[in-house]
Order: C-alpha cells, then structure tokens, then sequence
C-alpha cells in the first residue's frame, strides 16, 4: 500500500523516473571502464576443515572510489557434494556480513593475525585446482583471478579473468566499492537478480539494468529496484540438446549493480565482503532443492492459505467487510480470507482498534461468525510505530530501547501515523518486545496471520527530521505520502553519499532517498548502509518467532520486502502494480523469479492495484491469479471497487478458475509439501519439466503448476483465443478431460478461450488428487477424493504417478512422523490389456481418522473396459462392487497439425461409486477394452 514512486514531494522527479525507465534508459555509472590491475596470489594452504585459505596482495594501488583494501583473505571450500562456497575479504579487519544468527551457515576462518608468516601447509602455487565431487575450483596466480568448472563435463560455469578485451577490470576490493565479473558462453539463459518487473519476461536480458537495494517504488516500473534483494541467478545451458544448470548467489546485503551484457556479467557491490555460493544442479529443480537447502526451505503454509482472499485499502468500517463477505457468499464465489488494510486502526498506529469504525465487541462478534465458518482474518502491520506519549505501543518501545539510532537518539522518520521510529530487529530486546505487542494485540483481536508492508524501510522524508512546532503534521488534508516533517539532507557522511552511486531507483537516486538515513545506526553499531536490504528479513524473522510462540499454530506471514532466505519465514505479493494488460503479463515472471528466490507462495494483486481494471482485465486476470500459489485480489484507496462480484461475467469466471483451484486444493497443498521438503516452486516456467527443450527457455506467458499442470491464459485485451506452446506428450483439457492434444515436438496452438475460459491442461503420466470443491477451503477438505490418471496416447506400455500429503494444517511442522499426517503415493500402468492403479500409504491413520476417502477415479488415455474389474483394500478383496459403475467417453483431439503422432482411439474413463479410504492401500485392476 502506497504511492510514493508517483506521488511525493517532488513528483516531476518521480514522474522522470518513470517515463526514462519506460524508455530503457541506464543511468548506471559507465566510467571508469576498468580499475587497477587486481590482485596477486601471495600463498595458499590448507585449511582444517579440508579447505584453501589464501592471502591476495593488491598489485598497483588506486583511488577510483577510495583507496584499496592491501591484503584479502581467500577461503574456499566445497561444503557439500553439490555446494562450492568462495569467500574474500579484508585479511586484516572484520567486515560485514549478512548476519550468521540470521542466515545460518559454516563461519569462515578466522582472519590471519600475522599475514605473510610461512606456515607448514602452504600448497605450490603451480597447485591451482581444488576438485569436489561435482564442482572444480581453479585459480591463477598474478593477477588473481578465479573459474568454477563442472566436473563432468568440463564446462567453465564462473570465470572471473579479465583479458585486455573486457569491458570490466580484474577484482577490484576497496571499502565501498567492490567489483568482480564472469565470462559466460552466448547461449547461457539467466533468471533471478530480483526484485524488479521485468518486460522482456522471465529470462534475464542483455544491457537490462539489474539493480538490487530494496526500495518502495511501485512495480508498475520497469527495470528498476524495488521490495526485495535477491543476489542470486540461475544459468541454464543446453549442450547438444541436453540441460545443464547452476545457480550462483553473492551472499551481500549492501546495494549492488549487476551488469548483464549476455557474455559476462559484473558485480558492483558498495560494501561487504564477496560471499559466493556456487549450485551445481544441473536440473532446475535440483538447483532450486540445492539453494533453499543452504538459505532455508520455505515455510509450510496453512491450508486455507490457498483458498482465495479478498482485501482492498479503503474498506472504512466493519459493516463494509461484512458486506464484502456476505456478498461472496450470495455470488457463490469462494472466499476463505477477508483482510484490513490499515482502515481497521486508530489512527493509522499499529497494534489497534479504531473504537468507530471498528468497534472491538462487534469486531469480535463478526470473527467469531466467519471463524465458525473457516475462514480467516488477517491485517497489515506496518514497521513505524507513531511516536505518541499517550501510545502504549511506543512507550514500551522506548522504555525497552527498541528503535533504530541517529547520534544516540530515535531516528524519526514519517510513514502513516505520521512521525515513527523504526524498531531495529537485529536487536534481541526488539524481537522480544515485538513479540510482546503482537501478543497483547492478539489477546485484543484474535487475527489469523499478518501483512507486514513498507518494511524496505518506506519513509516519507528523506534525511534528519525533526516534528515541526509550529504546525500539525500530518493536519489531516491532502494525501497522507507528503512529508510534512522539518528535514534536511545529510550528505556529509561516507555512509550517506558513497563514492560509488548504485542505479538508485532508476537514476541514482541517494541511498538515503524514502527510506532510513544511511548513516543511522542499529544494534551493535550495525550501520543502516550495511543493514538496509535485510530489514524486512530481520522483520519477517521476528514476526515468525512470535506468531509461533503465540499458540503453537502454523504461522501466515505476508511481507512485501524480502532477502536471501526470507520464504523460510513469509509468503510475498508483488506490490503495488497497475490494472493494465502489460501488468498481468508482467506478473508471470515475478510470481516465478520467485519460485527461483525460495520464496513459493506468491501472487500479485488481482486486477491490479491501482487505477481501475476494465471488466474484461479483471475477467482474464482472476483466470490467472485462480493458479498463483497465493491468490488474493487487493485494491487501492482510490479505486472504484473491484471484488470479483461487482461484475457478473467476472463473478462467472472467478466460479470457473476458482471453482477448479478449490478442486485442486489437494494438489495445491502436496505441493506446499513439496516445497517445504525440497525447495520445489509450486508455480513454475515450463523448462522446469522439460529441461532439455530450448524453445522453452523464455516462454512467459504459460507457467506450470507442479509439474504437470500448465495453465495457458489470455493476456491481450479483446481476445478470445490464445496462441500456446506445448511441449511434447500429451496433455488434457482439465475442464472437459474428453479433450486430448498430442504433439511430438513443442508445438504451438491456437485454443479458444472465450471470455470465461482459461486453457489448462493436464500432462500425461500424472496422477492428480482432486476434490469436489467448496465456498470455503474447510469445508472442501471434507468432501470425497478424485483421482485423475493421465496416460500419454500413441504408446504401448503405459504409466503414471502422483502422490498426496495430508496433515493437520496447524502444527507447526509439516512432516511424517508426528502421528498427525499421511502421505500417499499412487501408481498406475497399462499393458498387456490391463490396467492397473494402486497405492502406497506411509503413516496411515491421520487420514483413516478423518474418514477421507476416494469416491471417483478417472482414467484418461485407454481403450475404456471390458470390466474383469478388481480390488483389493490392504491386501483383502473387496467382494461386493455392484455399486462400482463405469462411464466412457472417446477422447477428442483438438490438434488438427501433423504434429499431433499416432493418436489411435481413445477413451475417458469415470469410475464412480467408490469407497476407498485414502488412508489404506488398495489396488484396482481391470480389462482394456479389446482394441487396446
């Protein structure tokens, strides 16, 4: 919520941002090109943890933005079969890092006291490669520079040498100016280096401007920083038809530039020490499973976390939400969340009740209502707490010395109550007290999760302010983002006004610009210029702790600004954006950059955020944001209302799209499972199943769900149909299932896809759970299962799999083993004229407990029946199957191009009228029909 990248107080300046940012214009530093002459390896040796420790002296020293750091400490090490980490620094001083209590991983050595003092390990240094299981370390001596290879098959994946030809310089390590580059072939596709809105869709394009220095400037801007920071890329190579790929992260918090120039890529970073972790792969997935290893899986999520949700800035008082909710209802539109943007507050002030238009006793009475109906509330929190002597939140804050300092004092900054302090989560006492506030609040209102905004920090005034005496500030007029405090700029510091400008906002705006004076200073003597990037991290931390100590539930964290590691804590929207066609396509790539960052429960503002959708947008956009992991429609003060029942042909879609994800619920959850486990994205680009196909390596504007569910929307205004890629195989018409497309090569399609129709289908060899559907996600839990099996045409031996996670959504953990979950696995074949479909129940009785059971299995893909039908239920058969019956349907194939194979006859199969508990093994067998 909020405007500032359009509105403050010089809003020609934000409007230049835009328009230049529109135009691709970089107004990144473009001299000096090159920077010294690098470093030298001195001496190398062994470490006592099986790694290199190696000391690098600078060769010709400079004072291009500063004087350079003499001596650097090199330590490498492979810390797992997979993972290489090289890490430099000052050799002589602590630097800063991202801190280890809050990141958790291996503590380098500790610095050399005596540097240059001969050792007994000290390796020749013709010795120049360190070799790992998959990964090869390599290293050349005068000047410095270093190559990460794949040992397999030689490939170099980092090259940090500069020739005489490179347009970048050898490693460059000076206080507030580090710099290093790396070769890359031509056919390398790159994604990540968030959080930007990319234009050019999901791969990372050359000369695009990437930086990274998490700001509150609306993603309706192009190419420029905003909420998040995410150092990390990953690099897919196809060799001869075949994929490989790895990721690289440069674990640093401090403001960096990237430059991607399509073959090589510079860092140019203004603080801290290069920490690099380097991912061998070479799947996507195992590179996503690799890299949330290290930074932290994602956080399990509750289930009615993936139903739908509905908040809006600008609901004024309780009897609109109710409205709101009863509305949905009458409109048969799901709904399992209802939210408060800060209208439910007294005064904008965190942690209260506005006692007018929020009145607690009949707050509490409307919770209690939906709360018996399973749904959820959920507000926003915002990280300014109003300074105010009558405001208890405030003075326990300063009683327990929580705010982040400028010259020993609060540093005062403006956000919606108007003047604030900002706590400083680094501080222990911070996490303690914030956890007390969250736990008085919710003994006030007994809210379900939290949104935790403008935690980049966003501030509405730039530099050192003071409350002015003379006026009232905010007085009430005019919109609320005008700093209206008495300030003024500070430039005098190293801190404020380094030598080196990062591309700031688009232009090189001053680090300080909208947020927390750079030179302030947190816990510890932790300066804000080091610390920025992480604050909604240490926040997200924070909030986690304490809604988990709250009542032992499953917390539901909302936080727009986001690190390194945050979806182990916190789900992600993607901000302020703009109801325009370009933003809906735009918010493909972001919600699956984020799949890349660890961060799987994303989404974007459905219909857009501010100004208004037309009725045809909102149509097509609920029929996308019906398949984001985290689905919510979220509408800005201003706006005319847009709940998906204002119109009745967006009321009819929001049914359609809705009304499936409701039935996938099941599948939604397992892969909530699946990414807690290992890392895998829920929402995912096409190459992640299909790796060795280049011609899918940019596709944008179709996205998987798991690995076997693409969805394929219409994106362009006044269409009806929509021009899809489908990869090899066979996929299903996930709304009418007699509908087949068969294609040997990727393959474009033209579908129709009228007004209320969006285009998913169903990949072959899958076995999907699915539910009946509900208004609430409570009460679809409870209805009987679905199985979906997906046999690919044209071939003889046919298979298919697909599993199932269940447990109760409100233990903390989400695991096997705690008698409270149970997992299933499904099988299925055909051949020789049988089919058959079985399971394989790990830890049973959870889902015996519930009394949930399989009623319908539909098998897509076979010659149908000519009954001979079994089962057997933990090993016993089932005698009695006359009320099993049998429907079939021929298949239909909507591929009229000489791609489509040898189709054969083919039928859809529905067997009904079953009763298999999902928490025993059974097996089902029958007869193809005699054409098979």
């Amino acid at each position: 919520m909020f405007f500032s990248s359009l509105y403050s107080p010089t809003p020609l300046t934000s409007l230049l941002i835009l328009i230049l940012c529109i135009a691709g214009v970089n107004f990144a530093n473009t001299t000096p090109v090159k920077i010294g002459q690098g470093y030298k390896l001195i001496s190398i040796e062994k470490s006592p943890d099986g790694g290199l420790i190696g000391h690098l002296q600078v060769k010709e020293k400079n004072n291009i933005y500063g004087p350079d750091i003499p001596h650097l400490q090199l330590y490498v090490k492979h810390e797992t079969d997979e993972r290489l980490r090289i890490h430099i620094t000052d050799a002589e001083k602590q630097r800063w890092e991202v801190p280890y209590n809050l990141l958790p991983r291996e503590t380098p050595p500790s610095l050399k006291q005596t540097i240059g003092r001969s050792r007994k390990n000290l390796l020749p240094l013709a010795t120049s490669e360190y070799s790992g299981n998959e990964l090869i370390f390599s290293y050349t001596n005068d000047p410095f520079s270093f190559s990460v290879k794949r040992k397999s098959n030689g490939q170099t994946l980092f090259n940090s040498s500069s020739d005489d030809s490179d347009p970048y310089s050898n490693l460059v390590f000076k206080d507030q100016y580090l710099e290093v580059s790396t070769k890359l072939p031509k056919n390398s596709s790159l994604y990540g280096l968030g959080e930007n809105t990319q234009p050019h869709g999901i791969k990372l394009y050359p000369n695009d401007p990437y930086t990274l220095y998490t700001t509150d400037v609306s993603a309706l801007n192009l190419n420029i920083d905003l909420y998040g920071s995410h150092p990390m890329y990953m690099d897919l190579r196809n060799v001869n038809g075949e994929a490989y790929g790895h990721a690289v992260l440069l674990l640093n918090s401090n403001g960096m530039d990237v430059f991607y120039r399509g073959d090589s890529l510079t860092y140019k970073v203004i603080g801290g020490v290069f920490d690099f972790y380097f991912f061998s792969g070479p799947t996507p997935l195992a590179v996503v499973d690799q890299y949330t290893s290290f930074i932290g899986r994602p956080a399990p999520m509750p289930y009615w976390s993936f139903g739908f949700h509905q908040c809006r800035w600008g609901y004024h008082n309780l009897s609109v939400i109710e409205d709101v909710v009863e509305n949905y209802k009458k409109a048969k539109i799901p709904l399992d969340v209802i939210w408060n943007d800060d209208d439910h507050m007294d005064g904008k002030k965190d942690f209260t009740l506005n006692p007018v238009n929020y009145p607690r006793p009949q707050l509490l009475s409307f919770l209690e209502k939906i709360h018996a109906r399973g749904m959820k509330y959920i507000v926003i929190v915002d990280p300014g707490i109003g300074v105010n002597n009558s405001y208890g939140v405030y003075q326990r804050g300063i009683a327990n010395d929580v705010f982040i300092k400028y010259e020993g004092k609060p540093y005062l900054a403006q956000v919606w109550p108007g003047a604030v302090n900002f706590p400083d989560f680094l501080n222990p006492k911070t996490v303690e007290w914030w956890g007390d506030e969250i736990r008085r609040f919710h003994e006030l209102v007994p809210v379900d999760g939290l949104w935790i905004d403008m935690n980049e920090v966003s501030n509405f005034c730039s530099g050192l302010c003071t409350i002015p005496e003379n006026r009232i500030c905010p007085n009430g007029t005019g919109p609320g983002w005008i700093c209206c405090l008495d300030c003024k700029n500070i430039t005098n510091t190293k801190w404020d006004d380094p030598p080196y400008k990062i591309n700031a906002s688009g232009i090189q705006a001053p680090i300080g610009y909208k947020t927390i004076a750079t030179s302030a200073v947190h816990y510890n003597g932790v300066r804000e210029y080091d610390a920025h990037s992480i604050y909604g991290f240490s926040q997200s931390i924070a909030t986690h702790k304490a809604l988990q100590e709250l009542e032992g539930k499953r917390p539901f964290i909302l936080s727009r600004s986001t690190f390194v590691g945050s979806g182990h804590y916190a789900a992600h929207w993607t901000g302020d954006n703009k109801g325009t066609w370009d933003d809906l396509r735009y918010s493909i790539s972001t919600m699956l950059n984020f799949g890349l960052f660890g961060v799987p429960m994303v989404g974007s503002d459905i219909c857009g955020f501010y100004p208004a959708p037309t009725e045809e947008l909102c149509n097509r956009w609920i029929e996308v944001g019906a398949f984001y992991p985290f689905s919510r429609d979220h509408a800005n003060y201003y706006s005319p209302r847009q709940e998906l029942y204002q119109w009745e042909s967006v009321a009819e879609s929001a049914r359609n799209a809705l009304g499936m994800r409701y039935k996938l619920l099941p599948y939604f959850y397992t892969l909530n499972y699946e990414a807690h486990t290992t890392g895998a994205p829920i929402a995912r680009p096409l190459f992640f199943s299909f790796p060795n196909l280049h011609e899918l390596y940019d596709v944008s504007t179709q996205f998987l769900v798991g690995s076997s569910v693409m969805v394929s929307p219409v994106l362009d205004e006044g269409k009806t149909e929509v021009k899809a890629l489908f990869p090899p195989g066979t996929w299903y018409n996930i709304f009418d299932m007699t509908q087949a497309i068969v294609t040997i090569e990727p393959h474009y399609l033209t579908l129709d896809a009228p007004l209320n129709v969006v285009n998913v289908h169903l990949y072959q060899n899958t076995i999907i759970p699915m539910q009946r559907g509900g208004m609430i996600s409570k009460e679809a839990r409870m209805t009987p299962y679905t199985l979906i099996v997906t046999f690919p045409l044209g071939t003889k031996d046919l298979q298919a799999k697909g599993n199932l996670f269940l447990d109760d959504d409100e233990l903390l953990e989400m695991k096997l083993g705690n008698g409270h979950s149970t997992y299933i696995d499904f099988y299925a074949t055909a051949s020789n004229r049988t089919v058959k479909l079985w399971s394989e129940v790990q830890e049973g009785k959870f889902a015996l407990d519930k009394g949930w059971f399989i009623e319908k299995v539909i098998v897509l893909g076979t010659n149908g029946t000519d009954r001979a039908f079994e089962i057997n239920v933990d090993g016993q058969p089932i005698e009695d199957t006359s009320k099993v019956q049998f429907i079939t349907a021929e298949q239909k194939y909507i591929d009229n191009s000489e791609d489509g194979g040898d189709k054969g006859k083919s039928m859809m199969m529905d067997i009904h009228g079953l009763e298999l508990p999902l928490g025993k093994n059974f097996v089902m067998s029958w007869k193809m029909g005699s054409s098979a």
